[in-house]
C-alpha cells in the first residue's frame, strides 16, 4: 500500500498513516457486512482511481476471485465512488451488477480525515446465497451500518488505537451490541457461552453489561467501578476479565454514527485455555532457568574442590592437572549462568567468550595480552556448551605451549558469521605470536589431551571442521568451522 500511495496519489504521510490504521481495522467491517472491501484512492491527476488495499469477509462468500490491488479504474467509470468522493456520504443506489452470473450489490463508503476525503470504500456483497436473515445477521448488519456512518465522518478508526488483529477478538468469536446505556440489546451465542465459561447462570440481554462483568470478578475493590466502565464501551479499549477459571478478551468499540453516542460494540474472546497454556510456559521457563542456575551452582562447587584438592597434592604435574579441569568446569559454568538469565535456549556468545578469555588470561598475569576481535552472535545452548570448552582448551593451550617463562605476547580469536541463511556457519580462529608449531606437527594425531578433547567436541559434537598451521610471520593458528542456525534479522 506504501508503494501504490506515494506511487500514483497526493496522499502526505499522515494521511497514509490514517488509511493503515483503516486496513488495520477493516475486517471488523467486512465481517459484519458479510462483505468484501477495496479500497479506492484518487490519484495525483484526479482522473483514475488505484485501488491500494482489499478485504475478504470471514463471514460469507467473496464477491471478487481476483486480487484488485493495484488496479486502476478511470474516473467516471464507477459513478458511484464518483459521488462517494466528491459529495462525501455514502452511495447505495443502484441495481446490482453481475460478475460471472454472480449478483453483487455495490456500495461507496467515503473515508473522511480531518474534514478531507481521503479515498472511498466499495462494499461488494455477494447476493447469491440471499436469505431471510437471522437476529445474529440483522445485528452484524446494522453495526456494519453504524462503523460505516463513522468512517464517512471520520469517527473511525479511532486515532492511537493500533489493534493487533491476531490477539484482538473478531466478530465471529463473540459480539454483544449495546445501547446508549449500557444495557444488552444483542449477545451471540459464543459471547453467551465465554459468559457462562465466567460464572452467569442467566441471559445477558437486558442486563447492564459493566455492572454484570464487574459483579463475576472475583475482586471486589474499586478497581470494580472502572471494569464496569470499561465493559459499558464507553470508549475504544481492550481488557481481560478473570472469573470462575475462566478468562475472556474484551474489546469495546463505541458506536457514535450521527456524532452521539447510540451504543457500543463488544467483541469478545474465550482466551481461557490461551492463557493456561502461557501460565504453564511461564512457569517451564523459570524451571529451566532455576536448573540452569543450580547446575552453575554445583559446577563452581566441584571447581572449589578441585582448588581445594590441588592445594593438597604435592606433584606439580598432578596441581597443573586439577587447575585445567577447574577451568574446564568453569567454562561450562559460564554458559549456565548466561542460560539462567535468558527465556530461551540460546544466548549471546560474544559475553560468554569475553569472561572465558578473562579466566584462561589468569594463567600467565601480564604476560600475554588476549583479545577478541569479530562477532560469535546468539547460538544455542548445544553449540555454546561445547564451543565454551573448545575455546578454553584452545585458549589455554596457545598460553601454555605458544610462550614461555617471562615471554610477552597476545592470542587474539577472531570470530565471522557467514554462509546462508540455509547454510549458517560461524568461522572461529585463535592465533598467537609464540613459538609456533614443533616441526612435523600433526595436529589431527596428536596425543594432547586438549587437543583431543577440542577434536572430539568439533568434529563430533558440533560437526564442523577443526585445524591448526603455522600462522603467517610467526607463531600459530588454529581454524574452526561450526554449522549454526542462522540469526534472526
Amino acid at each position: 500500500m506504501n508503494d501504490l500511495v506515494r506511487q500514483h496519489t497526493a496522499l502526505d504521510d499522515s494521511d497514509l498513516e490514517w488509511l493503515h490504521l483503516l486496513v488495520s481495522e477493516w475486517q471488523l467491517l467486512s465481517d459484519l457486512s458479510f462483505a468484501d472491501l477495496v479500497l479506492w484512492v484518487p490519484t495525483l491527476d484526479g482522473t483514475r482511481y488505484v485501488s491500494v488495499a482489499q478485504m475478504r469477509p470471514n463471514t460469507g462468500p467473496t464477491s471478487y476471485q481476483d486480487d484488485m490491488v493495484g488496479h486502476l479504474v478511470p474516473r467516471g467509470r464507477r459513478p458511484m465512488l464518483d459521488a462517494a468522493l466528491d459529495e462525501g456520504r455514502i452511495v447505495r443506489e443502484g441495481d446490482p451488477e453481475w460478475r460471472e452470473e454472480v449478483p453483487v450489490r455495490v456500495e461507496s463508503i467515503p473515508v473522511r480525515r480531518d474534514g478531507r476525503v481521503l479515498g472511498v470504500i466499495a462494499r461488494n456483497t455477494n447476493l447469491l446465497t440471499v436469505r431471510t436473515p437471522s437476529r445474529l445477521e440483522l445485528t452484524y448488519l446494522q453495526s456494519a451500518s453504524d462503523l460505516a456512518q463513522m468512517i464517512a465522518v471520520g469517527a473511525f478508526p479511532f486515532p492511537g488505537q493500533q489493534v493487533d488483529m491476531d490477539a484482538s477478538p473478531r466478530a465471529g468469536d463473540g459480539l454483544i451490541r449495546l445501547d446508549a446505556d449500557g444495557i444488552v440489546q444483542y449477545a451471540s451465542p459464543n459471547a453467551l457461552s465465554a459468559y457462562h465459561r465466567l460464572g452467569l447462570a442467566a441471559d445477558l440481554v437486558g442486563h447492564h453489561l459493566g455492572e454484570t462483568t464487574a459483579r463475576l470478578a472475583p475482586s471486589r475493590t474499586p478497581v470494580d467501578e472502572g471494569l464496569a466502565k470499561l465493559a459499558s464501551g464507553w470508549a475504544p479499549r481492550e481488557f481481560e476479565v478473570e472469573a470462575n477459571d475462566g478468562v475472556i478478551h474484551l474489546r469495546a468499540i463505541p458506536l457514535k454514527p450521527k456524532g452521539s453516542h447510540i451504543g457500543s460494540l463488544v467483541l469478545l474472546r474465550d482466551v481461557t485455555e490461551l492463557r493456561r497454556r502461557e501460565r504453564e510456559l511461564i512457569t517451564k521457563d523459570a524451571t529451566i532457568r532455576e536448573i540452569h542456575h543450580r547446575v552453575k551452582n554445583n559446577l563452581q562447587t566441584v571447581a572449589a574442590l578441585l582448588r581445594l584438592q590441588a592445594r593438597r597434592i604435592g606433584s606439580p604435574e598432578g596441581r597443573e592437572a586439577l587447575e585445567e579441569a577447574v577451568r574446564r568446569v568453569g567454562s561450562i559454568a559460564i554458559v549456565h549462568e548466561t542460560l539462567s538469565q535468558n527465556l530461551d535456549e540460546r544466548v549471546e556468545f560474544d559475553e560468554i567468550a569475553d569472561r572465558v578469555l578473562a579466566m584462561v588470561a589468569e594463567i600467565s598475569p601480564g604476560r600475554v595480552a588476549a583479545r577478541r576481535t569479530g562477532r560469535f552472535g546468539i547460538l544455542d545452548a548445544e553449540v555454546a556448551t561445547p564451543l565454551s570448552m573448545v575455546l578454553t582448551e584452545l585458549l589455554q593451550n596457545a598460553l601454555e605451549h605458544g610462550f614461555g617463562p617471562g615471554e610477552q605476547g597476545t592470542v587474539e580469536v577472531t570470530a565471522v558469521r557467514g554462509g546462508t541463511r540455509r547454510d549458517a556457519r560461524l568461522l572461529i580462529s585463535v592465533q598467537d605470536d609464540g613459538r609456533g608449531l614443533p616441526e612435523g606437527f600433526d595436529p589431527h594425531r596428536a596425543g594432547n589431551l586438549g587437543l583431543q578433547i577440542v577434536r572430539t567436541l568439533v568434529e563430533g559434537e558440533l560437526g564442523g571442521k577443526f585445524d591448526m598451521l603455522p600462522a603467517s610471520g610467526q607463531g600459530t593458528r588454529v581454524v574452526l568451522d561450526l554449522p549454526v542456525r542462522a540469526e534472526k534479522p
